[in-house]
């Protein structure tokens, strides 16, 4: 399969770069997968698509401030530190800028009002990838300090700097669990007003982790599909979820995933559970692609995805090629917003 066969032209000017306010007022694009046919609505109208007995499914994860800013030590040139995953108590996978200068043994320093850290350069990597050992003055919590002088990691094709009201907007109202360094991005529609109409009209609510790496903005470099290779990311189903879930599925209820991350976390599950979807934590680099034959989920809300990226791919494979890239080319002539804050696609 080539990966041409998942382009697009995109005008910049629809790459939003901002939210829109208030939360949950983004356009919806509704696809059906068995006629092709599509309709135009408003997140806040996602009841009418669904029915009594469905089953949504949350990522509640939360993203962390992973994007340090400071300078090296002793010569006080800048330094950016984007912290991808943790490795241990103190030592951390990081992309670190600029990385030709920072070599094993240097040192950097990030500071503010918060705290200060220190950063130490263990071991370099390819594509810039760093091992850093960070530490925190006076026995402070490193991760308390991240917090505080942490920076918003928006995605590269949002140009501009974060800004203060980005630690609230590029983070889901359900946000419980510590750990992405972006957003599950379909979620960042879901208000609490939303989530009570689903209760009142009998959809129920199960939420699983998938932790989003940075890996989710890496493109298909290749030429062939099947060549790729998607970065690892942890997910956990509890045994509550997983038991629900199951019920609705041997019930014949549909399982309604907000967001890429939670179909992965739940096709994932459901391939080590032979169908049926797994409890507990594991690590997933499922690449969904089309040809693939979903066993979890049977409704996808997700946002409008980067051409030739593997999110489209998955789209794709959920509600078939030409019609996702036929309501894509529609989204574009009626100007939808594309990408992390912009409009979302229901796919039934």
């Amino acid at each position: 399969m080539n990966v041409s066969d998942f382009d697009f032209d995109l005008p910049s000017d629809l790459i939003a770069q901002v939210p829109a306010e208030p939360r949950g007022s983004s356009r919806l694009m509704v696809l059906d997968r068995r006629t092709g046919r599509t309709e135009a609505a408003v997140v806040g109208d996602l009841p009418r698509w669904l029915r009594r007995g469905d089953v949504i499914v949350l990522n509640d994860t939360r993203v962390f401030p992973a994007r340090l800013l400071g300078h090296r030590v002793p010569s006080r040139g800048a330094v950016e530190c984007l912290l991808l995953g943790r490795l241990d108590a103190e030592r951390w996978d990081a992309l670190v800028h600029p990385g030709q200068k920072l070599r094993p043994g240097e040192q950097f320093v990030c500071e503010g009002a918060g705290g200060r850290l220190v950063g130490v350069i263990e071991a370099r990597h390819t594509f810039g990838r760093r091992t850093v050992r960070l530490t925190a003055d006076g026995g402070a919590d490193v991760d308390a300090v991240i917090d505080a002088i942490g920076h918003v990691p928006l995605p590269p094709y949002i140009k501009r700097p974060d800004v203060l009201a980005d630690r609230e907007r590029y983070q889901t109202v359900f946000a419980a669990r510590r750990g992405s360094v972006a957003a599950p991005t379909a979620g960042l529609h879901v208000t609490d007003a939303l989530l009570d109409a689903l209760a009142q009209a009998g959809i129920e609510r199960v939420a699983v982790t998938l932790h989003v790496g940075y890996g989710t903005f890496k493109p298909v470099r290749g030429d062939t599909v099947e060549d790729h290779r998607v970065d690892p990311e942890e997910y956990e189903v509890s045994p509550e979820a997983a038991d629900r879930l199951n019920r609705a599925l041997g019930e014949g209820r549909r399982v309604v995933a907000v967001g890429t991350t939670v179909t992965r976390a739940l096709e994932s599950a459901a391939l080590v559970g032979g169908g049926r979807v797994a409890a507990g934590r594991a690590t997933s680099g499922l690449f969904i692609y089309p040809g693939f034959a979903f066993q979890a989920v049977g409704a996808l809300l997700t946002n409008f995805h980067v051409p030739r990226s593997s999110l489209l791919m998955l789209a794709c494979a959920f509600g078939g090629r030409e019609p996702v890239l036929a309501a894509y080319a529609e989204a574009i002539a009626r100007r939808f917003r594309f990408y992390s804050y912009g409009d979302a696609m229901l796919i039934i």
